[in-house]
Formats: structure tokens, C-alpha cells, sequence
């Protein structure tokens, strides 16, 4: 199914648009999302690398290649740090950071990977309390 979703960075300078439809949405365990981001895993969205369209901000966009992995590059805004959207490097998918979009892209994740790298606090999530809202 073809999906347009615009997507922006979090001081909104760097904005663009992606196009389904999407392959995969991956969450990711590894050591290297969780410290790239912060947290328990990363949220990766796969497709074609031709699915992006920028719409400004292209020259505030930096990118990190981890010089000794095979895959892990990471796609940032420069004022703001957030992840954008970026090109594997072999050419041939967008890696899109799902929290950055707009709207529902319309995949759920359907694979959790690195799990043997997950964080180890992360077990109990399902089973402590929730709020709609701030709670601290």
C-alpha cells in the first residue's frame, strides 16, 4: 500500500516526507541502538532508500558511522540531536526512526532483534503501572 507521512526532527528545522509502502519495523536490542538513543531499544522502520523526500534541512543533518560495524550508521539533526531518516550503506534501504513520524505509518513492529543484548531492567515493562500522562 502506498503512505505518504511527513516526519520532522524535534526543533522541526529538519522535515521530509516518506513514501510506503514499508517492509519492515524492527525493534532493536542491540548495544549500539540503545546507547544511540537512549533507551530500551530502537524503533526502525525498513524500505526502499528511494522513499525520502526532504523537504528542509538537509544541510543541518549529520551522520555517524560506526567505524568498526558492518551496518550501524545513525542520521541525526545537528541543532537538536534527533534521529532522521537515513541510507543504508550499502545503498539500498531508508532506515526511518519511527518516533520521528507525524502519523501512523500503518506497520506494526513485527520483529524484535539483538534480544540478547536487551537491557536488563527492560523485562518487567508490561507488568508496572501506566499513566496517560506525566506521573513523576
Amino acid at each position: 500500500m502506498t503512505i505518504q507521512i511527513n516526519g520532522r526532527c524535534l526543533c522541526n528545522e529538519v522535515k521530509y516526507t516518506v513514501t510506503g509502502p514499508f517492509q519492515i519495523f524492527a525493534l532493536c536490542h542491540c548495544s549500539r541502538c540503545r546507547k544511540s538513543t537512549g533507551s530500551a531499544h530502537a524503533s526502525n522502520i525498513f524500505t526502499d532508500a528511494d522513499r525520502v523526500s526532504w523537504i528542509s534541512g538537509v544541510s543541518l543533518i549529520k551522520r555517524y558511522e560506526l567505524p568498526d560495524a558492518k551496518r550501524f550508521t545513525k542520521a541525526f539533526c545537528s541543532l537538536c540531536g534527533s534521529p532522521v531518516p537515513c541510507v543504508s550503506r550499502d545503498g539500498k534501504r531508508l532506515l526511518i526512526p519511527a518516533g520521528c513520524l507525524e502519523s501512523d505509518p500503518e506497520i506494526r513492529p513485527h520483529v524484535r532483534i539483538y534480544c540478547a543484548d536487551k537491557a536488563p531492567w527492560y523485562e518487567q515493562v508490561e507488568t508496572i503501572k501506566s499513566f496517560d500522562g506525566a506521573a513523576i
